[in-house]
């Protein structure tokens, strides 16, 4: 493991006694309109705290995925809490321990913005997808807007350093770079916060 991702780990270790209370970016009904299209053998990647376990079809079997043994230990406890059942594991999205084409879902949630290496992280994504599968993704990312942007490129090491996320990530762009085919974008909080559904 890097040292950059070593680092990621850190830092989501640290935020994970107060993550819930800071993460307040996606509503709950948006959550369950997305999660609504999870479908068969499905894997969350950067399962964090387990904030979309309740809006899973029982249908779904899932896999939560996280670099982070402290969110692991908050979603291990909502799931118990909830009665889902998930399969959690400590995983580097980067580094998917799963074979090629395995899941008909993948699903991740504010997640690219904190990868080290995203185009990485969607690269294994892409394999572990079947090849008519779904990837489901909410992710922030930097403004359209000159001005606004041009603050969060400002303000982007200091996120990092106190919280975790990097604020200025081109996840669309980073998309189409790991060679996943964008279906729909559904644009949220003046367009930085993206609803994507994309394919294989």
């Amino acid at each position: 493991m890097d040292k950059e991702t070593l680092l990621t780990r850190k830092r989501y270790n640290r935020t994970a006694q107060f993550y819930d209370i800071m993460d307040r970016m996606i509503k709950p009904d948006l959550r369950k309109k997305v999660l609504s299209e999870a479908e068969g053998k499905v894997l969350e990647v950067g399962v964090g705290t387990g904030k979309n376990l309740e809006y899973y079809s029982p249908d779904c079997q899932v896999i939560g995925i996280d670099l982070s043994p402290g969110m692991l230990a908050k979603a291990k406890a909502k799931a118990q809490r909830l009665q889902v059942n998930i399969s959690l594991q400590e995983m580097d999205a980067q580094e998917l321990q799963f074979p090629d084409h395995f899941f008909d879902t993948v699903v991740a949630t504010c997640v690219f913005c904190s990868v080290p290496d995203p185009i990485k992280g969607l690269k294994e994504i892409k394999r572990v997808c079947k090849p008519g599968g779904k990837v489901l993704l909410l992710e922030h990312v930097r403004s359209e807007n000159p001005v606004l942007g041009k603050i969060m490129d400002i303000m982007d090491p200091i996120t990092v350093r106190l919280v975790g996320p990097h604020i200025n990530r081109r996840t669309v762009e980073n998309i189409a770079k790991a060679g996943l085919r964008i279906k729909y974008i559904e644009d949220r909080y003046f367009k930085i916060l993206k609803s994507i559904q994309a394919a294989p």
